[in-house]
């Protein structure tokens, strides 16, 4: 019964330390279970909120899959007579081409299919006087975008990784298919190519083949206090495609001269492998290269070239800022497709799809038309990128303050 009676003992008094430690901790733990109440999804997303946005991705993946359907039937019917000349594999189409294709435009256009979706199904709610119905219970015009401000950001977040990491590998992908079945001449080689390969180092190749990696007539000049110190030619110069680190070239019959004052060195031999700061895509452009880099890719190329002294690179960061902007067009032309469609006219939802169509290709068309000032002209790439998106978030702003309160 000792034994028993001490258990008992040690039980109670093991219950009495945790009730008092426990009541110590109990401000943090409260302050703890505040916090985790502000974080809950649940309190800020209610009934309604899920209802729209169901509707808003609902509607959005609809748009995606018919107008996307109808652009691969068209497509396939304009290349068929090419994919069977060129005997095209089924297997090839499919997983190569179409494949890559429907995310290319479906991001592309992902503008058009965001304003179509906001409009259709808010123009629907007001013509049910939904919308009406919300406004009466005291929903603003403001707690009624939220749900659509959520909504854009899983699209926005979608569209920016499609676009940066996704797309580019395949569009590498569809391009090689285009130059194999649909004779889409790819630009493979370069003539009289001049870079800087470091500071105060030039190369020159006078004929380069991308395809087999190989140039012709190279010449490499160094340069120090405005004089030559150096010059190194090689009849021909292969890139090393196995090496283990990049940048490995080997030159054949090659012929160097150092010059130190009025001394001049000459070394020549047959073969030798060098290392040059210097890849075949820095040698040979093709148009569109650029969507063929990750965002990653992009910033490396674009601080190499420019470390180089390169001023090619224009292109280059419009498409890095441009993938960044897109992201944004979103969240703009949600509020203005919302502030036009949340009012119940007569006449249904026909005007509001036509404004939506004709505003969602004239932002695509100023993004294009941006780029170019850009790449011709000495518009800022960031300024540039961003054009479409300053202009029509002017129009959202005037949109959302004659929407109805």
């Amino acid at each position: 019964m000792s034994k028993v009676k001490k258990i008992v003992d040690m039980t109670g008094r093991f219950v009495r330390l945790s009730g008092q430690h426990a009541a110590g901790h109990l401000p943090f733990l409260k302050k703890i279970g505040h916090v985790l109440r502000l974080l809950s999804p649940t309190r800020y997303i209610g009934i309604l909120d899920w209802y729209i946005i169901r509707k808003f991705i609902g509607t959005y993946i609809y748009a995606i899959l018919l107008i996307i359907s109808i652009a691969i039937v068209f497509d396939f019917n304009e290349n068929l007579s090419k994919f069977t000349q060129y005997h095209a594999p089924w297997r090839a189409i499919v997983f190569d081409y179409y494949a890559n294709f429907i995310p290319y435009y479906s991001n592309l256009f992902s503008p058009l299919f965001v304003f179509i979706a906001v409009i259709f199904f808010t123009s629907k709610l007001a013509g049910n006087s939904e919308i009406i119905a919300m406004l009466a219970a005291g929903v603003s015009i403001k707690r009624l975008m939220r749900p659509y401000m959520i909504s854009c950001v899983l699209i926005a977040g979608l569209t920016f990784y499609l676009n940066s990491f996704v797309i580019p590998h395949g569009t590498v992908i569809r391009q090689n298919f285009e130059s194999l079945y649909r004779n889409s001449k790819k630009n493979t080689s370069a003539e009289n190519v001049q870079l800087y390969v470091s500071k105060n180092t030039t190369a020159y190749i006078q004929h380069y083949d991308n395809q087999y990696k190989r140039g012709y007539g190279f010449s490499l000049v160094k340069i120090k206090d405005k004089k030559i110190v150096s010059h190194m030619t090689a009849m021909e110069i292969q890139y090393d495609t196995v090496a283990d680190t990049k940048f490995h070239w080997r030159l054949s019959n090659w012929k160097t001269r150092t010059l130190k004052g009025l001394k001049e060195h000459i070394q020549s031999g047959a073969s030798k492998d060098t290392v040059l700061l210097m890849e075949p895509t820095d040698l040979v452009y093709s148009k569109g290269q650029q969507e063929t880099f990750t965002s990653p890719e992009l910033l490396d190329y674009i601080s190499k070239q420019t470390s180089r002294g390169s001023g090619n690179v224009v292109q280059y960061e419009v498409e890095f800022h441009k993938r960044i902007a897109m992201s944004f067009s979103s969240f703009i032309l949600t509020i203005i497709g919302l502030s036009l469609s949340s009012r119940k006219r007569k006449g249904g939802m026909g005007l509001y799809l036509g404004i939506g169509l004709a505003l969602s290709f004239s932002y695509i068309m100023l993004q294009t038309v941006s780029s170019t000032f850009a790449i011709q002209s000495d518009t800022p790439p960031l300024l540039a990128a961003w054009i479409p998106n300053i202009i029509f978030a002017v129009i959202a702003y005037f949109c959302y303050r004659h929407a109805p309160s």
